[in-house]
Parts: C-alpha cells; structure tokens; sequence
C-alpha cells in the first residue's frame, strides 16, 4: 500500500443486486507529464462516482489513473500481463494475473461498460480496435484518431478534459447496462437457493 494511502469502508456504493460498474482506462506506460495528470484526473473522477477501475495494471496512464482512483477511496483492478501480482503499480488493489502477454488487452477493454482512452502507444490502438469490434464505446483524451478509405472514422468519441471523458464514458456505460433482477438468497430448511424479482435492482423493494 503507498504511505500514506488508506482503504476507505464507503466507496463505491451501490444497491443490493446491482453489480458494479466498471469502465477501463487505457493508455501508454511512458506518457507525457500531461497524460499522466489527464490519467489521475480520470480516476479520481471514476472513483467519485462509484465506478470500478479496470486497467493493465502496470505502469504510466496505468499507474496515475489507479493512483487518482485511490486517493479519492475508489476501488482498482489490474489486469496483468504476467503471472506476478507483484508487478502490479502500489495503486491496485485487485491484481488479476493472466500470463497472456498483449493477449491481455482484449480482457482489460472487454471488462469496462466503456473505454477511456488517454494518450497511448501501439498497444493502446490494439486495445481501442478490439474495444470497437465488440461494440464497446471509447472515449478519446489527447489518443489515437482513425480513418478509413480517406475518411475520418468517428467511432472514437473525442473529449477535451477528464470531466468531459469520464461525463461521455458514463452516459455511454448507462446505454449498454440494462437493469438486471434483483437477486436474494433464501434459506429453505437446509438448502440455500438463490430468488429474482422483477424489480428494478437500483429500487429497494
């Protein structure tokens, strides 16, 4: 844990039966002094609003998106290339190891409702490509623009500050998450079951 850093009880609220919502944060792990303040902006603004972090864990973009995530109490979870915990940055708290090499780039974008995307390098345009063929929304902050067959392809949604980026990212998120049932456990002399109702899960019945 970095010194000073501190796990708050109250983070992320949510209701029972709802699941979280998580939005991935990608970008280089050698970006410009801005980037990295962009990146640690983004978290924090991630975090103030409840959302789950999801990055490659590693460090750059990585690193100061989980390092504003953290000081404002918000959870974090990397997704690594290898199969130490340890190579994650001090600002992880949940460390996933894979042993997938790049392969583990379609897991950190395929995790997140959304995608913002934060200067980056090749393996950020591999990331936003597989993010794009699935139909996941990305939210560009100072990162890759495309064209195809000389024409702009505006699939990657442009922002100019960190409010504008994680404002776009949610209302995208909200699009794609439909309300789920909210599910209880009932105790049935000694068999546990699992029950759903109908009702909206951000309702309490």
């Amino acid at each position: 844990m970095p010194d000073g850093a501190h796990w708050q009880d109250n983070t992320c609220p949510m209701d029972e039966g709802t699941p979280p919502l998580l939005i991935s944060v990608i970008g280089s792990s050698s970006p410009t002094a801005q980037g990295r303040e962009l990146a640690r902006q983004v978290g924090r603004l991630l975090a103030e609003r409840g959302v789950v972090l999801v990055c490659g864990g590693l460090s750059g973009i990585m690193e100061a998106a989980c390092q504003g995530a953290w000081e404002a109490g918000g959870l974090t979870i990397g997704i690594l290339p290898g199969n130490d915990p340890r190579d994650a940055n001090p600002y992880v708290r949940i460390p996933i190891c894979t042993d997938l090499g790049y392969a583990r780039n379609v897991i950190v974008v395929k995790s997140g409702k959304a995608v913002i995307a934060i200067e980056g390098a090749y393996g950020t345009r591999s990331e936003i490509a597989h993010a794009l063929g699935d139909g996941i929304p990305v939210i560009g902050l100072g990162t890759w623009s495309f064209s195809v067959k000389g024409k702009k392809d505006r699939q990657v949604v442009p922002s100019a500050t960190p409010e504008e980026a994680v404002a776009k990212a949610l209302e995208a998120a909200g699009k794609r998450r439909p309300p789920l049932p909210r599910r209880r456990l009932i105790i049935q002399g000694s068999k546990l079951t699992r029950a759903a109702s109908q009702a909206n899960p951000r309702s309490r019945a």
